[in-house]
């Protein structure tokens, strides 16, 4: 009897610190989970739009040292000839 006591008092003050969640409690972690699922969204959308600036950036630098490359070979090219003279 004493034993069936001692854990029946055992079980009950389990079940009053585990089984305290309300549901105020569920709705604010469904409110944060809400939050950090938007959180998430936001950040792939962050990503997506740095990684086509960073794609158009690399375009352009592409493009550059292609213009600077046919600009030295003109130059090159018009050295050459005032060299001839």
């Amino acid at each position: 009897m004493k034993k069936l006591v001692k854990i029946s008092m055992i079980a009950l003050a389990a079940s009053l610190v585990v089984g305290c969640a309300t549901n105020s409690d569920i709705e604010n972690l469904q409110t944060q989970i809400d939050g950090l699922k938007t959180s998430v969204t936001q950040a792939s959308s962050d990503a997506a739009s740095a990684q086509a600036a960073a794609t158009d950036a690399k375009a352009a630098a592409e493009r550059a040292a292609q213009y600077a490359q046919d600009t030295n070979s003109k130059l090159d090219n018009m050295f050459k000839k005032s060299m001839m003279k």
